[in-house]
């Protein structure tokens, strides 16, 4: 029986991308896939007969050939004739949405290797204070996890027996069918993949390989990290299995808010409060640090909310490696309470100042002469 065109299995035309080629034969494949009929033959026919016409257009010598001869350019080579690149289409398009692989070992004289799988990640909250976030610190850190069990080594079987062969995939960790020209194969229902079935469970972790277990765990927080950064730790999560690689775990940090210090970045940010005679006469404060104290010049009339500056009395960037600044806030405290002699004292000082304690200010109300129209209905 003749085989149709190429182009009419797909539903595409002559100057058709290889992007839109690509795209139709996914379309059929999907629609015509055996497990999606699996009473209709037909269906099966169609499959095969889409991933035919593929082999064809996929590959741009066969389908120059074909556009130039028809049929007779692939004389010698039947539509089903493969490379490897092909069946890397095969399981790019199909493979992820099946979860099945197009047995490429059997085709080229190699085995197939199941990929392993990975333990569950894990993730938690580590506070720490600020000072330890500016310099970096060391922390020991408890956590419940799975982890191989220490008697079977992962094995799952009990000391001095071993797995038997799974009788359904025979040891392979998958089911290999053939459809047409080429194999497919799923993961064994019944070994899940692993190829090996437990006779003797293992007593310590009744056969799965793994156990909870609260261990100690050393988190290296470099200096620099801002509030909110997740650190990860390769391999700190949950053990999947004696074959398998163990997830990670991810340490959220948290920084506990300083009683005097905020934080912008790199830098720092303080309040101090003087007083209105040492506004007006300046003085030496003493500015507390990450790392001790440092005398700051406060000058005479300093007004309140002026901002000075400690270059390098800040927090190391985590990237750039520099020391930000300490950006210190001047509030001036207005006195209560005053004694007489001490009201005394300030309208002496007053007067001094020629300043008139007397004015009263008043505050004049000005009428809005702003009509309002009342538009009628």
């Amino acid at each position: 029986m003749a085989k149709r065109d190429p182009y009419e299995v797909l539903g595409v035309g002559r100057d058709a991308s290889a992007e839109e080629i690509k795209k139709a034969y996914r379309q059929k494949a999907l629609q015509h896939h055996p497990d999606r009929n699996p009473d209709d033959y037909a269906a099966e026919e169609r499959f095969k007969e889409a991933a035919e016409a593929y082999s064809v257009l996929a590959d741009p010598e066969k389908r120059e050939a074909y556009d130039r001869f028809g049929p007779e350019g692939l004389r010698g080579e039947s539509f089903g004739g493969f490379n490897s690149s092909i069946f890397e289409d095969f399981e790019d398009i199909l493979g992820n949405f099946f979860g099945f692989s197009f047995g490429l070992g059997d085709v080229f004289g190699g085995r197939q290797r199941r990929e392993p799988e990975r333990g569950r990640d894990l993730s938690l909250e580590l506070e720490i204070s600020l000072e330890e976030a500016a310099a970096g610190v060391d922390k020991e850190i408890s956590l419940n996890r799975s982890e191989v069990c220490p008697v079977c080594q992962g094995r799952k079987s009990r000391p001095g027996t071993r797995p038997s062969a799974c009788p359904t995939c025979g040891g392979r960790g998958q089911v290999r069918t053939q459809q047409g020209f080429f194999t497919l194969a799923r993961t064994c229902p019944q070994c899940r993949g692993q190829g090996d079935l437990v006779t003797s469970p293992c007593d310590e972790c009744r056969g799965t390989g793994v156990r909870r277990n609260t261990s100690s765990l050393h988190v290296r927080v470099p200096a620099g990290l801002e509030d909110g950064t997740r650190l990860r730790i390769a391999g700190g999560g949950e053990a999947g299995g004696r074959t398998m690689r163990p997830g990670d775990l991810y340490v959220g940090i948290k920084i506990k808010p300083h009683e005097f210090f905020g934080r912008e970045g790199s830098h720092l940010v303080a309040e101090i409060t003087i007083s209105a005679v040492q506004a007006a006469l300046g003085i030496t404060a003493e500015i507390p640090t990450l790392d001790g104290t440092e005398k700051l010049r406060i000058p005479p009339g300093t007004q309140s909310g002026e901002v000075f500056r400690l270059k390098g009395r800040g927090i190391k960037d985590v990237n750039s490696r520099r020391l930000g600044d300490l950006f210190v806030k001047v509030s001036v405290r207005t006195p209560k309470d005053l004694s007489r002699e001490e009201k005394a004292a300030w309208r002496k000082l007053g007067e001094m100042r020629g300043e008139d304690l007397e004015i009263i200010a008043r505050s004049k109300v000005v009428k809005s002469r702003t009509k309002t129209r009342v538009d009628k209905p």
